[in-house]
């Protein structure tokens, strides 16, 4: 594709304003949860700040309610609304190649030399970070549309090492879905399948009884 640096800036620029993400008067919100650990079945109740924060209650195994903390804490952190110029302002854009469905590749330098992205259909379908000293890559096969942008369907990822491409965790495919509430969408369920020692492990997150909470509350 031929095109200027700017052309791939603002193609990119599109698709990252056109994810879903939260405003600054996000309140927060409680939910009801249950997490199905493969045989293993786990409930309590959840809280998410207005900054984000998350707290789990009532799951007494340890390692369960860090499990259900972090994917909470993982879908708030991506509804965190920040501009183009804080997140990509140091970085510079030029296209790279075309695929078969028709999905462009933006490849990335500056502060984020080495990272490369696809966008189809103004979202971001494909993603190649390094991020934490691992290399994420993360593909989406199907969206939500929302009257305020987009939020991943189903999608998967795998992390790699960043200098000898060893992998450091096997691919594990998700499910999300959400409801509105109150004017927010919010993530009721999380499905996570994936392989160890030969066995297919799945996870199952449930988020029911969701509600606001006050502004004076957080």
């Amino acid at each position: 594709m031929s095109a200027t640096t700017l052309d791939a800036r603002d193609l990119f620029r599109a698709a990252y304003e056109n994810r879903y993400t939260w405003d600054k008067n996000f309140p927060g919100y409680t939910a009801d949860v249950t997490f199905k650990n493969n045989d293993r079945t786990f409930t309590g109740q959840a809280r998410v700040n207005g900054d984000m924060s998350t707290e789990v209650f009532n799951i007494e195994d340890e390692e369960a309610l860090n499990q259900v903390k972090s994917q909470l804490w993982e879908t708030a952190i991506h509804r965190v609304r920040r501009s183009f110029e804080d997140v990509h302002g140091q970085n510079t854009f030029r296209y790279g190649d075309t695929d078969e469905s028709g999905a462009v590749e933006i490849l990335m330098g500056g502060k984020s030399e080495g990272d490369r992205y696809k966008l189809r259909d103004n979202e971001v379908c494909h993603v190649h970070r390094h991020i934490h000293g691992v290399v994420v890559t993360i593909d989406t096969f199907s969206s939500h549309k929302t009257e305020d942008g987009y939020l991943s369907h189903r999608y998967d990822s795998v992390y790699h090492d960043p200098k000898t491409g060893e992998l450091k965790a096997g691919k594990r495919y998700f499910e999300d879905n959400y409801e509105k509430v109150g004017g927010y969408y919010i993530l009721t369920s999380r499905i996570i399948t994936g392989e160890e020692n030969g066995e297919t492990v799945t996870q199952e997150f449930g988020f029911s009884n969701i509600k606001l909470l006050q502004p004076a509350m957080v």
